[in-house]
């Protein structure tokens, strides 16, 4: 909380408005290749369960949104691993806080499976977007994006806030940037 908090404060000081924050992991696989073998999913620590994670991370960004509002600056919880592994897990978080202060940061590469309708669930709340591609084959999986179907379906839901790219590639990055660029600007520009 504190450490989220001079995070909130940095982005302030720098005129950021969004700062991505994540739910966190239990930490019961070991390294991230092998947490990425197993798509993600992850057990709880013994004697703990999903139920408790949900608390903690409900309870923690809570703590956070002062800080937020006092300082201008939305969080935008990322459906990453962890509990906000699903729609349903980072909207639960998203929904129990309700606070303007705590929006959704949108990964397009971050559902391995039925990524469209994932996607979807989450647009309403969606304040930013780290859109992904793979040129040269992704580090830990490849996912066949269709940039211009997510870009009609966030339109659809009125936003207008930032896409970023986020290259997970194999390609050399000089080359496949540049390519990542034109790709997302014909897709959202």
């Amino acid at each position: 909380v504190e450490h989220t908090r001079k995070c909130i404060e940095l982005c302030h000081e720098l005129g950021i408005p969004c700062l991505r924050v994540n739910t966190g992991r239990w930490g019961t696989i070991g390294n991230f290749d092998e947490l990425m073998k197993n798509r993600g999913i992850e057990s709880p620590r013994p004697g703990f369960t999903d139920e408790d994670g949900f608390g903690w991370v409900i309870d923690s960004l809570g703590k956070c949104l002062e800080a937020a509002e006092r300082c201008g600056v939305v969080l935008g919880l990322e459906n990453h691993w962890g509990l906000g592994r699903t729609p349903e897990g980072v909207l639960r978080i998203v929904r129990a806080i309700k606070s303007p202060w705590l929006r959704v940061t949108l990964d397009t590469g971050n559902f391995l499976e039925d990524p469209y309708d994932r996607l979807e669930q989450m647009a309403p709340e969606t304040v930013y977007v780290q859109a992904k591609t793979y040129f040269g084959g992704g580090l830990w999986y490849t996912l066949e994006l269709d940039n211009d179907r997510i870009a009609r379906m966030l339109k659809q839901h009125k936003y207008t806030g930032y896409v970023s790219l986020e290259f997970e590639g194999k390609e050399d990055p000089l080359i496949a940037i540049p390519k990542s660029l034109a790709v997302l600007r014909k897709a959202f520009g």
